[in-house]
């Protein structure tokens, strides 16, 4: 399953973040996201989603959403 499924309120542990750019590789886990992290989606977008990593909420593309397994 990815972030695009994900309920929202609801806690996940990332299992996978699977993308083919380095640089944005090194920029998630800079936020806090990458593989055994927890992960909440506050809420859908048109667009994306907005999430919560540690103690800091971004708004992420419904691409980057579909690239993170959970």
């Amino acid at each position: 399953m990815t972030l695009r499924e994900a309920e929202e309120g609801k806690e996940y542990i990332i299992k996978a973040i699977d993308t083919d750019d380095e640089e944005l590789d090194a920029f998630l886990f800079s936020l806090g996201c990458y593989q055994g992290e927890a992960i909440t989606v506050i809420s859908h977008l048109k667009g994306g989603c907005v999430v919560s990593i540690k103690d800091g909420r971004y708004n992420i593309d419904n691409e980057l959403a579909g690239a993170i397994s959970i």
